[in-house]
């Protein structure tokens, strides 16, 4: 993309990195949402999602506990406190993330069943329900970013060419972070598919 006329532009240029950064961070959760679908093989970003009851605390798995995958069907989750080990194993066996795990009474095991054709068709329609949802949050993002630019051309601080022009950039942006979501996804969903 040629140099941007929103970042060159004094009135522009903190909407311009205001817009960047919030389509960034849209592009960043999606990738940590891909990461913690199911592919068929252990991971240790599968319970990245996973949250413990911490006294009355919800606690991400592993701030409280050792996540390793010693297989590769097998995650192992060793508490750092091993008063945990039923909190830990309840997380693990609700129903948002179907895990079925074995308690040792020092650590839990996971096993991560090879995937159904059904389950991988299920695992697919979770990513790109994720994919939407992402997709309208750039959307926002853009509607954000041109209401503002409305806002400045009606204040008088933007001709009209300048609008169009920014509005014009705003959706390049746009197209181009949705074309990064798109390929993250395909590839994710490539990797699902594989038996």
């Amino acid at each position: 993309m040629a140099a941007s006329f929103m970042a060159g532009n004094v009135v522009l240029k903190d909407l311009h990195g205001d817009l960047k950064r919030r389509m960034d961070k849209a592009v960043v959760d999606f990738q940590a949402h891909l990461v913690s679908l199911r592919t068929g093989r252990a991971n240790v970003q599968l319970l990245d999602q996973v949250r413990v009851d911490y006294y009355g605390t919800p606690t991400p798995l592993t701030q409280v506990a050792q996540v390793t995958t010693p297989e590769a069907s097998m995650i192992v989750v060793q508490p750092w406190d091993v008063s945990l080990l039923k909190e830990i194993e309840k997380a693990l066996r609700a129903p948002e993330h179907g895990f079925n795990p074995s308690n040792d009474g020092k650590q839990i095991r996971v096993p991560i069943p090879p995937m159904t054709e059904e389950r991988r068709r299920d695992v697919v329609k979770q990513l790109n329900k994720q994919l939407e949802d992402h997709k309208t949050a750039l959307r926002n993002v853009r509607r954000d970013g041109n209401d503002h630019l409305k806002k400045l051309a009606k204040d008088k601080k933007l001709s009209e060419d300048e609008e169009k022009r920014a509005q014009d950039e705003v959706q390049a942006m746009l197209n181009d972070e949705i074309r990064r979501l798109d390929e993250l996804a395909r590839k994710k969903e490539i990797d699902i598919m594989q038996i």
